[in-house]
């Protein structure tokens, strides 16, 4: 394992050289681990639950639509309390070096996958120190799911306690994906449950070989996959953070596909003869979150004013540069129910002024917390805060701007007593607006993916409402209703929405922008 995990970046990518069958990814940054249910990132999600694992029920490449993954079909109650699956047989676990399975999937690695999020008395529940089921919580599973029965060994039911219209593209995401109960007891009988996070084990189409901190993931063709194998034999993941040293490695050849281009770049790489740029609109939102637990972050008033200090057309201009539109709601402009009738904090920093004055701010210092990767939702986080520095400064608002490692970022900036407002964004992860509204806004996520910290009562029964509204019209006016709350209460600076592009050598075939953000390389080859 440690000759595989020693092996230097350029001996990988000769032998990418060699082989069609090789595909180097340049991608943005470490993941924080290996185990998709401990966390939100789409780094992590690319190097797990996108390309190693399965779930219940997949989306179809490049699409919003979902179809049948590890179930091979369900069916869903009258009531829409009770969802059966019948589970594929047949489907067999990676066999690594570190691990081989003696049986096939069946329920209990259904139940034990969902069970451990779930269960506080679970024995795998605190496989990993410090296990936050984030995604889990924030869209309030634990009071969802009132039971998960096996039937028999390819029959699961899921019972809830509730109604749950998005049921089906939630069992869909990555924190769904389906993990091997075996391996989990293997691991804590040899008292090392902790390899679960570092070593994972899924039913996907790559099988983990080994990592190298912030340098480079080996993964191999699995063989045995249920469907048809890849077409990709060997998938490396150049870690590289830097959008320019990407740009460069995709131009020598060295990598196949990157994501998050420079803006300022894009001419040039439509130009080379040798990368397609490949664009969709993105389902996305970029935000500065306050944190309205703390004074006087904690006053609307105060959240306004400080909207309206800040220019966000020509943070879109400048840090955009035509890939991106102000954004006024908390999701996309493509997503059904978006309202457009909600009207946006207008730059005004004489009225951004008054208003301070007014709510009794003076002397403000505060903190802008820059994060320290590139998504398409925020090209360029460090310049952003700085220009949201510069435009604070004029209405008498100090600003510090602080940075941490990804992972570190991440963790941090759910902290409740936070100091200061936190630079973030989000991709859907199921076209669903509960998946924005719920996950990013809703009081089951304070302390996790609710950066704001913000619990207000009202928009909470509008979404949970919604939730449980199977009429998609009804649920539209819902969360039409949610966004004026939205509005009124200014958690955030909504600041843009994006288009997304992916610089990809001409040599790579099939390769779809997923609509959720993800990198996925099954359905992908690569030409001599």
């Amino acid at each position: 394992m440690k000759k595989i995990i020693a092996l230097s970046l350029g001996a990988m990518l000769m032998g990418s050289a060699a082989s069609a069958a090789n595909l180097v990814y340049c991608s943005e940054g470490s993941p924080e681990g290996f185990d998709p249910a401990l966390y939100t990132s789409g780094t992590t999600f690319d190097a797990s639950a996108r390309n190693v694992m399965n779930s219940l029920v997949e989306f179809k490449h490049g699409e919003t639509e979902t179809e049948p993954g590890l179930a091979e079909s369900w069916e869903v109650s009258e009531d829409g309390l009770e969802y059966t699956f019948k589970l594929r047989q047949g489907v067999k676990f990676h066999t690594t070096d570190f691990f081989t399975p003696t049986r096939d999937l069946n329920a209990d690695d259904v139940i034990f996958s969902f069970e451990r999020q779930g269960s506080a008395d679970s024995p795998y529940h605190a496989m990993t120190q410090g296990a936050s089921y984030e995604y889990y919580n924030s869209m309030s599973m634990p009071d969802l799911i009132k039971s998960i029965e096996k039937i028999d060994d390819y029959t699961v039911k899921f019972v809830l306690n509730r109604p749950e219209a998005p049921m089906i593209a939630n069992l869909a995401m990555p924190f769904a994906s389906i993990g091997s109960k075996e391996y989990a007891d293997q691991l804590i009988e040899a008292g090392t449950p902790e390899l679960f996070n570092q070593q994972p084990i899924g039913t996907g189409p790559f099988k983990f070989v080994g990592y190298q901190k912030d340098a480079v993931i080996r993964f191999a063709r699995n063989d045995d996959y249920w469907q048809e194998p890849a077409a990709i034999e060997n998938l490396i993941f150049a870690i590289t953070p830097d959008a320019s040293v990407r740009f460069q490695k995709l131009k020598a050849g060295e990598c196949h596909v990157m994501p998050y281009p420079n803006p300022a770049d894009l001419e040039a790489m439509k130009s080379d003869p040798n990368i397609n740029v490949v664009s969709r609109e993105g389902l996305n939102v970029g935000y500065l979150a306050y944190n309205t637990k703390v004074a006087p972050f904690d006053k609307p008033e105060v959240r306004k004013a400080l909207n309206q200090a800040i220019d966000k057309q020509a943070i879109v201009d400048g840090i955009f540069q035509g890939a991106g539109a102000p954004a006024k709601n908390p999701i996309p402009p493509t997503m059904w129910s978006y309202n457009d009738a909600t009207v946006d904090d207008a730059y005004d920093p004489e009225a951004a002024k008054a208003a301070l004055e007014a709510a009794g701010v003076t002397d403000l210092s505060m903190k802008i917390w820059a994060m320290p990767v590139q998504r398409p939702y925020n090209p360029n986080a460090r310049r952003m805060a700085e220009m949201m520095q510069a435009d604070l400064e004029k209405v008498g608002v100090k600003a510090e701007i602080v940075s941490y490692e990804w992972g570190e970022y991440l963790e941090r900036s759910k902290a409740e007593d936070r100091d200061g407002a936190v630079l973030l964004g989000w991709t859907g992860d199921n076209g669903d607006p509960d998946n924005f509204l719920a996950v990013l806004l809703g009081c089951d996520a304070v302390g996790d993916a609710n950066r704001a910290q913000w619990c207000n009562e009202e928009f909470d029964g509008i979404i949970k409402q919604a939730k449980e509204e199977s009429d998609q019209a009804e649920r539209t006016k819902l969360y039409e209703q949610a966004q004026i709350i939205f509005k009124e209460q200014a958690p955030w600076l909504t600041i843009a929405h994006s288009v997304v592009n992916e610089p990809i050598s001409t040599k790579v075939q099939g390769y779809k922008i997923d609509p959720f953000g993800g990198h996925v390389f099954y359905g992908v080859s690569l030409t001599e």
